[in-house]
This record gives structure tokens, C-alpha cells and sequence, in this order.
């Protein structure tokens, strides 16, 4: 088993890995929107989840992975009202791919949070 972090200081204090590998499998943590370089969080749902796709792909290529791997995604959002100004985001990172999907409407643990992204790979 192999762990991959991103230097998020989230990951050591809540105790997690950004990604575990297993075997032919990459399970990445839910990813939020926040830019890990400036730690900036942009106000568009779209540009949120525009940086959450580039973090899992940076994750997924440190694991040996690429994002056409990608075999299940969960999308997490916070309202409603934002999934149409989200679905062209989601086009863009995952249109050629097509994993299996599912969308929760459901709080995230920061106001500014709109849209947090979970992958599993598989080699």
C-alpha cells in the first residue's frame, strides 16, 4: 500500500491521505476546490471543481495513474442551483472517460466549499 499526499496541511491534521494505492487501485480522497499552491479558493462552482480536477489528475500521475483510470467518480455539492453552472466542468475533466458517477446535495465543512470530488482509479 502506498500513501500520496499533496502537502495539504488539511491532510495531517485531519488525518488522512490524499490517495491510497493498492494494488491496481487509487482511491483519492474527496478534493475541494482550493488552489494547494496559493491556498485560494475560487467563488465560481466551475472554477472550483476546475481545481479539484487539477489536483486528482497531479494525484493520480504521483500514483502512476492517469485520469482516463478513472473508474467511479462521487461529486458532492452544496446546492442544487449550482449543478447547471457545474456540469460543463465535469464535461471538460471526464467526457471521454464516462466512469460511473454519483451526485449528493449535501453541507461540506467550510462556507466557501461548493464542490468536493472523490475518485477511484483502476490499472
Amino acid at each position: 500500500m502506498t500513501r500520496i499526499s499533496t502537502g495539504s496541511p488539511f491532510e495531517k491534521t485531519m488525518g488522512y491521505s490524499r490517495a491510497i494505492v493498492k494494488g491496481p487501485w487509487c482511491f483519492v480522497s474527496g478534493v475541494t476546490g482550493y488552489d494547494y499552491a496559493t491556498m485560494e479558493m475560487p467563488e465560481s462552482i466551475a472554477d472550483q471543481a476546475r481545481n479539484c480536477f487539477k489536483t486528482i489528475a497531479g494525484v493520480l500521475d504521483q500514483a502512476g495513474f492517469a485520469m482516463s483510470d478513472i473508474v467511479r467518480v462521487q461529486y458532492t455539492v452544496t446546492d442544487t442551483a449550482l449543478v447547471d453552472e457545474l456540469i460543463p466542468a465535469l464535461g471538460e475533466a471526464l467526457s471521454d472517460v464516462r466512469p460511473a458517477a454519483t451526485m449528493v446535495i449535501a453541507g461540506l465543512i467550510k462556507p466557501e466549499m461548493k464542490v468536493e470530488i472523490e475518485v477511484t482509479a483502476l490499472k
